[in-house]
């Protein structure tokens, strides 16, 4: 192929707001009480959203911004008890544990030559932040661990020993009651049969999440619907067991969809000069013809199919990146079929080889489910394949499974994030005298369909500032959608035991810094 420049993409159309611009009203003030609810000893065990992981890391004003230190705050204007966390004393955190930590929390960081902005790591801290606990275990009311899915956090592995150990996580190590033996629900189990007269409990996204932010390319990391409802129900069962008066908040799952991780990065975000998008096409019309050719006799595929494969692009932006998917029609035999007609050379199948499931990704039209492209993405669109200018990724050359989501693997994913729902539903409704559900998969869904306005402020599924409810990882709220989500804990919680804990103001809360250069 004919050299093809590599175009820089503009990710973030970042908005400024003036101060006076941006109402943060205050919640009305109500008589306060905690109805039939005791918030003496909050115990909260889940995974990252518990642990108020945030921009990548674990960092000491991410945690607490988490969202239960958030409600433990407002119970505690109605005397809840102090809420300890296990505060890893650390400004930046750890973004590359792999790598030494050597890199911290996402900043945004501006090119100030290209205008554009994106995340960009800090200065890690050389892995402080997993220096173990020293505190009395059994007093820590926050049991969040990146990570973990419903099976790991009953696992003992999980804490070690780390050599040869897949399930090894450096963030529960540090605060194991007995790295090794003890598992994450049991020291969180303790912690309530330790006083405690309340709990939330907040897992399962990581038994699907991991599995979406890789492009739905690794099945065995999704866990299968059976077993996670004996998982769950073991889990839950573990915490209503370790303190039979303790009442409990229980979260659901978000929809993936939900998280600017899979919606920031649109399906045509390549920019092309004129004469780039004309070699591209003059290059791809061998392939596209070839897709004329299977209309017809032998092969009698329907030319809406084929011409849906066609690859094009034109002068300017907005052109759609290259795919590859693994549900499309498979060309091989096709082309081997052709090959063997005497219409293709060898060496022409050869070179066609790389594009046997290619297409240009589809945007979502209507109830129609197009393509997702994961954030990371956004870094990769636009390099070249061993530096040769020809072979752009995404562009000449068609993305790997692990960075795209395509319509049938969300529905895939749909299907187990609706499963694992009902099994947390069930769960809540067999001891609804002591639980109440938490929606978080509406709660989420809201802000995504913009729905959700605090103070006259909106709050939006995306990174950008300053109105963005999640953090710049794009997965996990910033400190702002973290209050939204305690609110949505509280008002829960007030309406299951009479209680009227006072709302947080979410405006109260840091959202996204503006870029920086």
């Amino acid at each position: 192929m004919k050299n093809i420049m590599r175009n820089k993409l503009l990710i973030l159309g970042l908005a400024t707001c003036f101060v006076a611009s941006c109402t943060y009203d205050f919640p009305e003030s109500t008589e306060a009480t905690t109805g039939s609810a005791d918030f003496t000893k909050m115990v909260s065990v889940g995974n990252s959203l518990t642990a108020g992981f945030m921009d990548g890391a674990l960092y000491t004003t991410s945690q607490n911004n988490s969202f239960p230190s958030i409600i433990a705050r407002q119970a505690a204007l109605l005397g809840g008890g102090t809420f300890t966390q296990p505060s890893v004393n650390s400004a930046n955190g750890c973004f590359n544990p792999t790598g030494g930590c050597t890199q911290g929390r996402l900043v945004l960081k501006l090119n100030t030559t290209t205008g554009a902005a994106a995340p960009a790591p800090t200065a890690g801290d050389g892995g402080a932040a997993f220096a173990p606990y020293t505190g009395t275990k059994t007093d820590l009311n926050n049991w969040g661990v990146p990570g973990v899915t419903i099976q790991t956090a009953q696992a003992p592995q999980l804490g070690g020993p780390a050599s040869a150990n897949p399930l090894f996580s450096p963030y529960y190590a540090r605060i194991a009651s007995n790295p090794g033996t003890s598992t994450l629900v049991g020291d969180a189990a303790a912690s309530l049969a330790n006083g405690g007269t309340f709990f939330t409990f907040w897992l399962g996204n990581n038994d699907v999440l991991g599995y979406a932010t890789g492009g739905a390319s690794n099945p065995a990391i999704l866990t299968a619907n059976a077993t996670f409802q004996a998982a769950f129900t073991a889990g839950i069962n573990t915490m209503l067991n370790a303190n039979a008066n303790a009442k409990g908040a229980v979260a659901n799952v978000p929809n993936v969809t939900s998280i600017p991780y899979f919606t920031t990065i649109p399906v045509n975000p390549v920019t092309l000069p004129s004469a780039n998008a004309a070699a591209l096409n003059a290059n791809f019309a061998g392939f596209n013809s070839t897709l004329d050719a299977f209309k017809g006799a032998p092969f009698n595929i329907p030319a809406a199919e084929m011409d849906a494969r066609k690859v094009v692009f034109t002068a300017g932006a907005g052109n759609r990146v290259l795919i590859s998917d693994e549900t499309a029609r498979d060309l091989g035999p096709l082309w081997d079929g052709l090959v063997g007609a005497g219409a293709l050379s060898p060496q022409q199948r050869a070179a066609l080889e790389p594009y046997r499931f290619a297409r240009q990704a589809k945007a979502t039209a209507g109830d129609v489910a197009g393509d997702l492209v994961i954030l990371p993405a956004a870094s990769f669109i636009g390099t070249t394949v061993g530096g040769n200018p020809s072979l752009v990724n995404g562009v000449s050359i068609p993305l790997a499974d692990n960075w795209v989501l395509i319509p049938a693997e969300q529905t895939q994913i749909q299907a187990s994030i609706d499963a694992f729902n009902a099994t947390i539903a069930a769960a809540v409704e067999a001891n609804s005298a002591r639980l109440v559900l938490i929606d978080a998969n509406k709660a989420l869904r809201d802000v995504r369909a913009g729905t959700v306005a605090i103070g006259g402020s909106s709050l939006t599924a995306s990174i950008t500032p300053p109105f963005g409810a999640f953090s710049l990882d794009g997965v996990h709220p910033n400190a702002r959608g973290s209050a939204y989500m305690a609110n949505v804990f509280i008002n829960a919680i007030n309406a299951k035991w009479s209680a009227k804990i006072p709302l947080c103001n979410p405006n109260d809360y840091i959202g996204n810094a503006l870029p920086t250069p």
